[in-house]
């Protein structure tokens, strides 16, 4: 890890810690989503990956937080593998996640589906244009990826649940790095390019 990933491993770590997750995701008053939801999102995913015959034996929920999609995506997959990732030590410590920065983590062995939901944000445009680029590597299969935008927080957000302190880009911004090694096939979900997986042209994003 570089001395500037190093330092914003270490930022986002000490960031992250029981203060933000008791107000973001615990306290009803104030929390940005819920367990119903986060189960409505693995229904999503594991349906689509489903539909396209993408066999999953490993995921990788890159930025996994409380671990609020592990026991939907467990039942909805049982034959994979889940693996936590997460810069957080506080929640590495409380709940065994595997700690490290997607801006460099790497793994042995690519994951058949691999989830990012709302992390990129949280980086500036060098390591989040870092952190695009290793999913390309850890992904072999598909890719569910979300971000606060620009556009989301004007318009589609709850400004009083969500937190302001983050780097608002435009959706192409994200698009743009993410079509380098996905096809987007919509509602957050791409396409590894070079998998062999079919989508078919009025099903694509």
């Amino acid at each position: 890890m570089s001395h500037r990933a190093t330092l914003e491993a270490r930022a986002l770590s000490a960031r992250f810690n029981r203060d933000y997750y008791r107000q973001f995701y615990l306290d009803g008053r104030s929390a940005v989503t819920s367990r119903a939801e986060m189960r409505a999102r693995a229904r999503l995913i594991a349906a689509y990956v489903d539909h396209i015959g993408c066999p999953v034996s490993r995921v990788l929920d890159a930025g996994c937080g409380l671990g609020l999609l592990r026991a939907p995506l467990r039942r909805l997959l049982p034959k994979a593998e889940y693996t936590g990732l997460e810069v957080s030590e506080y929640l590495c410590e409380r709940h065994g996640w595997t700690q490290g920065s997607l801006i460099d983590w790497r793994s042995r062995k690519a994951f058949d589906l691999v989830i990012c939901y709302d992390v990129l944000q949280y980086l500036d445009d060098r390591a989040a244009a870092r952190a695009i680029a290793n999913l390309g590597r850890l992904c072999r299969g598909v890719l569910y990826v979300t971000a606060l935008t620009k556009l989301d927080w004007l318009e589609n957000c709850d400004q009083r649940r969500t937190d302001p302190d983050v780097h608002l880009r435009s959706g192409d911004w994200y698009r743009r790095r993410l079509m380098k090694a996905f096809r987007p096939v919509g509602a957050g979900l791409w396409v590894r390019r070079g998998a062999p997986l079919v989508t078919w042209e009025m099903e694509s994003g």
